[in-house]
């Protein structure tokens, strides 16, 4: 029992130092309430397929890239990380599913933590996630891209 004890006592410990350390990502892993509500008839989850991209700008990352799937459809997921809001006032950043070099749902804002793609019927292509730190609506001359893994 004393064992169980200390093992809790430095759980308890160690969880508020690592959720207070600078840099760390807390990109969300469930679909924001705008896709949720339009899809909660008929999906229940959408998780993450492949891995993490990195968007670094100016040797700061500025974003990750994520790809998701679900409710039958591909969905790209970019997050801005606090540690790029907290020296920039402002930004604009991209995501889209690819399928080759064919991007699917492009989605682009300015000044936002999170953008989700709106959804790309994909499951039965290859796809992957991709972002960028522009306007769209393709990467332009200067902007940096971030692309996930292939999924098949």
């Amino acid at each position: 029992m004393r064992m169980l004890t200390k093992i809790a006592a430095a759980t308890a410990l160690a969880v508020p130092m690592f959720a207070a350390m600078p840099g760390v990502a807390n990109a969300t892993t469930a679909v924001p309430e705008t896709i949720s509500a339009s899809l909660a008839a008929s999906c229940s989850s959408v998780t993450q397929i492949g891995t993490t991209a990195y968007l670094n700008v100016g040797g700061q990352t500025m974003a990750s890239v994520k790809q998701y799937k679900g409710c039958g459809k591909n969905y790209s997921y970019l997050y801005v990380w606090q540690g790029y809001r907290d020296t920039h006032s402002s930004w604009n950043a991209c995501t889209t599913i690819l399928t080759g070099t064919t991007i699917r749902d492009v989605q682009c804002d300015s000044n936002m933590v999170e953008i989700w793609s709106s959804g790309a019927d994909t499951l039965a292509e290859c796809t992957q996630a991709m972002g960028w730190n522009g306007y769209g609506p393709w990467p332009g001359a200067g902007d940096v891209v971030a692309k996930t893994d292939t999924r098949c």
